[in-house]
């Protein structure tokens, strides 16, 4: 399981650009116009983790398989798309089945790359894309009060649940706040706030899209943006569009490192983007080792055992017994397996047990 994360931003912001460089595809039409992107675009793309080349020169594993990264390409917004201007309607229904958002923000200038505002302004346009998705969240959630109220009076308990969120949430979305901010106090409201499938609910992550010369450190307009971030509990990265599109042509590993040192930098904008959308959704790694493949897994934190299992199969998790685990610092530091388990380091954990980043697993089942 990876995570699914929809690229959104105002047209003309390095979206596709982004994209195409994420996914090392030229599935996505990059063109300087509106709606250049009509349908939504998919990629895959492999998570890199030096932690699994280091299993696998102690395990000799025949395959590597990283975990995966699902990224959307998602059309262009425009002021008004709340109520169907642009591509407003097919946006709002594409962003929706995202598990994150990653808002790609223009901060650089260029003359030759039109701004549909007709000036460049990370924060404003921010704003702009927040407003339109808290007007869509509103709109959703006022045409269903009226059935739910009728359900409540009738003593149904989940409509009553459900209308109490509704309340809150439209609270907060009228005072221009987004559903995230909206608390949630347990288990049963926590289930209902999902089926509601609120746009303004889902974390995210600021792309500040920069020129060449600003992709080490960020620059003016980067800065503000990782202000608003902070004072939104949101996350921001410096990515530069242009550079990420130059390295996703370079055939080796070598050459792209080589590239990248020659500009200062010492990782890819997707490396980043990764790591802070991994902070963002509150997810880890698991990894499975064995002669054939060593494979590593993604689970949300506070998974047990048994749900890592599940992520395998799901007759896994159905059947789950146990887990043999050991620590990946173990693992490494005794030379594999055998070596972790003659120093005591191979547990035995039950359906009860919190994963951790790093664990490696062998699960035992029966179904």
């Amino acid at each position: 399981m990876g995570f699914k994360c929809g690229i959104v931003g105002l047209p003309n912001v390095g979206k596709s650009t982004l994209f195409n460089a994420l996914t090392q595809t030229a599935a996505a039409e990059a063109a300087n116009f509106p709606f250049c992107t009509i349908e939504p675009n998919t990629g895959r793309v492999s998570v890199p983790d030096e932690r699994l080349d280091k299993i696998v020169a102690i395990s000799k594993s025949a395959t590597i398989i990283p975990t995966q990264l699902e990224f959307v390409d998602i059309a262009g917004l425009v002021r008004g798309a709340s109520k169907g201007e642009g591509l407003g309607n097919q946006f709002l229904a594409n962003i929706r089945e995202t598990d994150a958002i990653v808002h790609v923000l223009r901060c650089f200038e260029d003359g030759d790359i039109t701004h549909v505002e007709g000036s460049v302004d990370p924060v404003r346009d921010a704003e702009t894309i927040e407003t339109e998705l808290m007007l869509a969240d509103m709109d959703s959630l006022e045409k269903r009060v009226t059935g739910l109220q009728k359900r409540a009076k009738g003593g149904d308990k989940d409509a009553k649940l459900t209308l109490e969120l509704i309340d809150r949430t439209l609270d907060a979305l009228r005072e221009g706040k987004p559903a995230r901010v909206v608390e949630i106090t347990n288990e049963d409201e926590e289930k209902a706030f999902r089926m509601l499938q609120l746009l303004t609910s889902k974390p995210v992550l600021y792309a500040c899209n920069v020129d060449e010369d600003s992709a080490a450190d960020g620059n003016a307009l980067s800065a503000k943006v990782a202000e608003m971030a902070e004072a939104q509990g949101a996350r921001s990265v410096v990515i530069s569009a242009a550079i990420e599109a130059e390295v996703a042509l370079l055939d080796s590993a070598e050459d792209k490192q080589e590239f990248l040192e020659g500009l200062g930098l010492e990782e890819t904008g997707l490396t980043r983007v990764i790591r802070e959308g991994y902070k963002l959704l509150k997810l880890l790694t698991f990894f499975t080792v064995g002669p054939k493949e060593a494979r590593a897994w993604t689970v949300y934190s506070g998974a047990t055992a048994p749900n890592a299992a599940g992520v395998i199969h799901t007759d896994f998790e159905r059947g789950f017994i146990k887990a043999e685990t050991m620590a990946y610092d173990d693992f490494i530091q005794f030379n594999g397996e055998a070596g972790a388990r003659d120093h005591g380091k191979l547990r035995q954990e039950g359906k009860t047990y919190i994963v951790k980043d790093g664990d490696i697993f062998h699960f035992k089942f029966n179904v």
